[in-house]
């Protein structure tokens, strides 16, 4: 695990609720680790699921994505299909920047009113959002959406095993890993690192360091 203690520079004497943002790279066992905090006491927001959300039959990001993406990147029951969406979008990124307009913003807005429900419940609390691609908008937009920046590190050799272990082809694996931002740049952006190449138990021990400094942090 890395520490880098400047980055409670601001805080150090807060009390209130942190805001941690959880990303990595494909692979790394993002999921895992929200799940280790959540099992600890975190409230979790994943922006994944909220994309869900926002894309549902009906909503106005649908009907926005159908409007211009056309109905064949439905399904039969209407809910996007994201797997031909994604396709859509993999090798144009004039297409995916439009589609990224769409979503982003609803996703915000619900995120937002997540936050300020958890607030009133817990407002020393800590919230974990997990979002896969914190660090692609920049570290310093970034520190704009989260207090804290957590990565996920896997060696790239893990994350292509694990994917393949999830049934996608050796080549689509290498083409996702090659696609992102490389772990190794991300970990420069991190307040905390949480090297997941191990065992589990080595992993929930590191969780839990992070999170026992976070709650300390929290309240001053």
């Amino acid at each position: 695990m890395n520490l880098k203690p400047e980055g409670f520079s601001v805080r150090k004497q807060c009390k209130g609720m942190i805001i941690a943002g959880l990303t990595g790279s494909i692979g790394t066992g993002k999921s895992t680790v929200a799940q280790m905090f959540a099992d600890l006491g975190a409230n979790i927001i994943d922006a994944d699921q909220l994309s869900r959300e926002v894309v549902k039959p009906g909503k106005p990001a649908w009907q926005k994505i159908v409007d211009y993406f056309g109905k064949d990147v439905l399904n039969d029951d209407l809910t996007i299909n994201r797997s031909r969406l994604a396709d859509v979008v993999f090798n144009d990124k004039a297409k995916l920047e439009k589609l990224n307009s769409i979503v982003h913003p609803e996703v915000l807005k619900e995120d937002a009113l997540l936050v300020e429900k958890i607030k009133t419940v817990n407002p020393d609390g800590l919230i974990v959002k997990e979002i896969p691609l914190l660090l692609e908008l920049g570290p310093e937009l970034a520190r704009k959406i989260v207090d804290i920046i957590i990565v996920v590190y896997a060696s790239p050799e893990v994350q292509l095993k694990r994917l393949i272990e999830r049934g996608m082809s050796e080549e689509d694996a290498r083409n996702r890993i090659k696609n992102q931002i490389p772990v190794d740049d991300k970990i420069k952006s991190a307040d905390f690192v949480v090297n997941n190449n191990g065992d589990l138990e080595s992993t929930r021990a590191q969780v839990f360091q992070i999170y026992n400094q976070l709650m300390g942090k929290n309240r001053g």
